[in-house]
């Protein structure tokens, strides 16, 4: 029970992009269509998973033993980034049409703020590497959530009767904020 309470605390009670507010240019970039906004909240799922297992083992089994704790944004970062050319190298070989949907916004996730917070955030509470991979992935479930509703939504308005002035950018990011909104909701269930 105590592993369900803290899956859906990390996903939807503590949303690294609706409650947190990190790795909001992917989450507005990318979620233009579904399929598109999938495929990066698959690889974010993947990234941040990945990035959560191995900085916590960086942190805990070569900084802490060498005193060099303090070393742990730029080790991180590093870690980070080789795992995003890793996908990178992947996609572009395997899922060419995704590789291109995806575009910029894919190395992107090198510089994504969501990633690198969340390993800094199983280090500062202090987290297993067990839980430390468990908040990454659910961490990562919460941000595919948030950009596949948002893409949806997107669809949906894409074709509406909706004031010019609102048309483009403003309506997303109302959207965004009735969503971030609503996310807050869940702060009650915890």
């Amino acid at each position: 029970m105590n592993i369900f309470l803290f899956a859906v605390s990390a996903a939807l009670v503590n949303n690294v992009v609706l409650v947190q507010f990190q790795g909001i240019c992917p989450f507005i970039g990318v979620s233009k269509n579904t399929k598109t906004a999938a495929g990066m909240g698959g690889a974010v799922i993947f990234v941040m998973t990945l990035a959560s297992t191995v900085t916590s083992l960086i942190y805990y089994y070569v900084l802490v033993p060498l005193d060099l704790k303090y070393m742990n944004t730029i080790a991180f970062i590093l870690v980070i980034a080789g795992l995003v050319q890793f996908v990178e190298m992947f996609l572009k070989k395997k899922m060419r049409a995704l590789y291109s949907s995806l575009g910029v916004y894919l190395p992107l996730i090198t510089t994504n703020c969501a990633v690198l917070g969340i390993a800094i955030t199983n280090v500062q509470k202090e987290l297993s590497v067990g839980m430390s991979i468990l908040n990454g992935f659910f961490s990562a479930v919460g941000f595919a959530i948030a950009i596949v509703i948002l893409a949806s939504i997107r669809e949906k308005t894409e074709h509406n009767k909706i004031p010019e002035a609102f048309k483009g950018g403003p309506i997303v990011l109302l959207a965004a904020g009735l969503m971030a909104m609503a996310f807050n909701g869940f702060s009650g269930l915890m």
